[in-house]
């Protein structure tokens, strides 16, 4: 036993005084397990005043200072610290329903770990000044942890309480800090975005003062639950903000020296800027937080149903009013968290170059002219490269002509369909052949004229059936 335990065990008065201190802070309104406690001017530095925030921690039957120090403060011997806040010694036992006042800013905390669920393409992770290494799906990173993208790379974390963040391709983020506080539970997760974008859906906060930071060298994006962008452009200097749902509080990266976004358990409200929905921001480094604007509707696909069986992977956007270009992406699931593509356009034509046979989902929205991505449009398709080549040719000496084709997807069973018509729409056709088995038909005795023909692939296959014509070509048969 240490002296002040003895010292304190051994005087009755002084004990009885304790508990009657204790008793006093009840009274004065200290609420339950983890609400915060009074703020109380306490002199800064600089001599100007700063508020202290504590936080109630009522006993159990047997805790002692030491041990609540122990489990709950960022040093053991905070149990001296406690005591002087609290005026109470520090005995060796206390009875159950006493509310202590513990100092946020010492409280203990506890650092988390995120989980990588995606990766695409070049990414790699560092921990501080460690050289760069390939980073890959099911990895752990924690809070010195750098991550960085290049072309066509993708990946997403996914956090203990269900958030993700998404980093886009060329892009640098590191993790600054990832913990929570251990006796309340509050998290504080912060990010600092070196170039490039990323995109957080955030789980909504369950206490006052849980934390959600993206920073970068414009801003600092805050949140208590919402799906929003952050985008850094190094060579322009601007941070561009898109919001898709809930609200972000937006705040100067730095002012007078130190962050400008308000402390934790502040209300967004309080921030320079606060971006609602279906909004965004553009803010430019040193400058004032740029205003909120609307954000453009989401566009349409053309033709989003049809199966992408051609040589590459291509969409046509319905043009959108307002629009001076376009953002697609391709991902492997509806939310978008295991991207494969993403390409900007200027016109409303995107090609993606080729993919491999499956189910995936696009991602449409159209470009302002502040550079922002406005609302977005989500549509599945299926790839299924189906390719056909068809060829025609005259016989010698003869009216006969020879047709052949072949499908490149030949592991599937495929019948065919043969048409040929003297009018380009393929109208009232002169032959009509279905059920072709083979990739070889010859025409005989035809009379001179003009015709036009086409091959029909047809497979069926998993339980659907697939199409895929051949271009409309045509040969003059002379007399």
């Amino acid at each position: 036993m240490d002296a002040a335990a003895s010292s304190s065990a051994a005087v009755p008065g002084r004990r009885a005084s304790a508990w009657l201190a204790v008793a006093c802070l009840i009274a004065t309104g200290a609420t339950g397990w983890g609400a915060l406690a009074h703020a109380q001017p306490a002199r800064g530095k600089a001599g100007t005043k700063a508020l202290a925030v504590y936080v109630s921690y009522t006993t159990h039957e047997g805790d002692t200072l030491y041990d609540i120090a122990a489990r709950y403060m960022a040093d053991p011997t905070d149990w001296a610290l406690l005591s002087s806040v609290n005026h109470v010694p520090a005995p060796r036992r206390m009875p159950a329903g006493i509310v202590l006042r513990l100092p946020s800013q010492r409280l203990r905390q506890e650092r988390e770990t995120a989980r990588v669920v995606a990766t695409r393409g070049p990414v790699e992770h560092a921990f501080d000044s460690t050289p760069y290494l390939p980073l890959k799906t099911g990895q752990t990173l924690g809070e010195g942890d750098r991550l960085r993208t290049g072309a066509n790379g993708f990946a997403t974390l996914e956090l203990p309480d269900g958030s993700y963040v998404t980093v886009a391709q060329n892009g640098e983020l590191n993790i600054d800090k990832l913990r929570h506080v251990t006796l309340t539970g509050a998290a504080d997760r912060i990010f600092d975005l070196r170039a490039g974008e990323v995109e957080s859906q955030v789980t909504h906060a369950t206490r006052r003062d849980d934390r959600f930071q993206i920073r970068s060298p414009s801003v600092v994006a805050g949140v208590r639950g919402t799906r929003f962008r952050v985008d850094y452009d190094g060579g322009m200097q601007t941070t561009a903000v898109a919001v898709l749902d809930g609200a972000v509080g937006v705040d100067p990266a730095t002012q007078h020296g130190r962050s400008a976004a308000p402390a934790p358990g502040m209300p967004l409200q309080a921030s320079g800027q606060l971006v609602n929905a279906s909004f965004g921001n553009v803010t430019n480094s040193g400058g004032a937080v740029g205003s909120p604007v609307q954000l453009l509707p989401a566009p349409s696909l053309a033709q989003p149903a049809r199966v992408q069986d051609g040589k590459t992977v291509a969409f046509d956007v319905n043009p959108a009013e307002h629009a001076l270009g376009y953002r697609l992406q391709i991902s492997h699931d509806a939310d978008q968290l295991d991207l494969v593509r993403d390409l900007r356009v200027n016109a409303p034509h995107a090609d993606f170059g080729d993919l491999p046979d499956g189910t995936y989902f696009v991602r449409v929205a159209s470009t302002d002219s502040n550079g922002l991505d406005g609302l977005p449009n989500v549509y599945a398709f299926e790839r299924r490269q189906l390719g056909l080549d068809a060829s025609a040719a005259q016989r010698a000496n003869s009216r006969d002509y020879e047709f052949r084709w072949f499908v490149s997807h030949s592991v599937v069973p495929t019948r065919f369909r043969f048409v040929l018509a003297k009018t380009a729409d393929l109208g009232h056709p002169v032959i009509d052949r279905t059920d072709l088995p083979d990739g070889e038909l010859v025409v005989s005795d035809l009379p001179p004229g003009v015709y036009y023909w086409t091959i029909v692939a047809e497979q069926f296959d998993n339980g659907r059936f697939y199409e895929k014509s051949s271009p409309v070509r045509s040969f003059t048969l002379a007399r």
